[in-house]
């Protein structure tokens, strides 16, 4: 059976770059889409795998020679196994800016400082995350939040080439255990699982590194170097706490979300929709889908950064705070179904709490009843897109 292609949200932020910029680099968590999505938008691009042996052999043993098999454009996949190329690739674009290339990577550590000492200012960089709600409303149509979170993003479960329960074992045994792994050198792998799922646990929740060194038997360095990985990997995001005007006394630590929540639930042992119905992090998991929508908003328009948080001494709380122009979306995340009047209380005090202009209010949660009229929008998640 021939899977769909589904439309992606980055592919015109990706066609604008590349009237603009040589090299095209699309980096990402592995099994995101990136291949997918630049092989759809540039179909006569010539292809080579750094995941072949000998096509990575060949590249690193002559790599003029390599690069220059075709004047037509040049499609490098996995270019973080073969980093060298790219000082290659920097001399060929110097002398000729009619030559195009496009990369994927999916380790942030080598991709980014590849471009950053031989392709800043050839190159156009873009952060491709697992799905949004909008680019799999069609394929998914129908399927219920718990489901819907349960799955994940993953395009190959989005499209239906694969079962969740299937894939998110099979890509940690692959991946996760192989790679990150390798790339840390780690003897136990069960304290490195351990890790994970203690992770997993706490999202949405201030990430201190000492207290889950504690529980995993490491100190807190190997805690912070264990975490830039999985973040270099593009595995998880830590959402920085809102600083700017701000005379409040604010708490400086991120929280930690997962970039999928499909990954989260096998983690957290969540064996099926309908087990998610009832665990305690279901709420969790609601507030980890929306924040990673709101990343992944910014990162398909080519941007980065502008996601916080906001929490002071006094306790004060608002889930995200988006920044765009100069004004802030401030955005409070429910799982329930029921509106409350409670559930309005902090926005409607931001102002008092930060001094950046408050362009839109917004309650996001899994109700039907929305209202766009007032101060504060009330929008059920599968319309968030919308605000944002």
């Amino acid at each position: 059976m021939k899977i769909q292609y589904l439309s992606r949200d980055m592919e015109k932020a990706i066609l604008e770059a590349a009237d603009y910029y040589s090299v095209i680099c699309v980096t990402g968590p592995r099994q995101s889409g990136k291949s997918t999505l630049l092989k759809h938008l540039f179909p006569n691009f010539v292809e080579y795998s750094m995941k072949d042996m000998h096509v990575r052999e060949f590249a690193l043993n002559d790599p003029v020679a390599f690069l220059n098999q075709t004047t037509e454009g040049m499609f490098l996949d996995e270019i973080q196994k073969a980093p060298v190329l790219m000082e290659y690739i920097q001399g060929i674009v110097d002398h000729n800016p009619n030559r195009k290339f496009l990369l994927t990577g999916s380790s942030n550590f080598e991709v980014m400082k590849g471009v950053s000492e031989s392709l800043a200012g050839r190159a156009g960089v873009f952060e491709l995350l697992p799905m949004t709600l909008g680019e799999t409303s069609v394929s998914r149509e129908g399927l219920g939040l718990s489901q819907l979170m349960y799955e994940g993003f993953y395009p190959a479960v989005a499209a239906g080439k694969n079962k969740a329960r299937m894939f998110y074992p099979s890509y940690v045994k692959t991946y996760i255990e192989k790679d990150v792994r390798d790339l840390l050198k780690i003897q136990d792998q069960m304290q490195f699982m351990r890790f994970m799922k203690l992770c997993a646990a706490r999202i949405g929740s201030i990430f201190i590194a000492s207290e889950l060194a504690s529980e995993v038997g490491v100190d807190s360095k190997t805690v912070t170097r264990w975490l830039s990985v999985l973040q270099a990997s593009y595995l998880v995001t830590l959402l920085p706490p809102y600083y700017e005007n701000i005379p409040k006394r604010l708490v400086k630590s991120p929280k930690l979300y997962f970039n999928d929540t499909g990954l989260a639930c096998y983690l957290l042992d969540i064996e099926s929709p309908k087990q998610l119905d009832r665990d305690k992090m279901r709420g969790a998991l609601f507030e980890n889908m929306i924040v990673s929508e709101v990343f992944k908003h910014r990162y398909n328009q080519g941007l980065e950064g502008g996601v916080y948080f906001y929490r002071d001494s006094n306790q004060n709380e608002v889930d995200i705070l988006l920044k765009q122009e100069g004004e802030i979306t401030a955005i409070e995340v429910k799982s329930s179904m029921t509106y409350h009047p409670s559930f309005e209380k902090n926005l409607r005090q931001i102002s008092e709490w930060i001094e950046t202009p408050i362009a839109k209010r917004a309650i996001i949660y899994a109700g039907d009843f929305e209202n766009s009229e007032g101060n504060i929008q009330l929008i059920n998640y599968k319309h968030l897109a919308g605000l944002l």
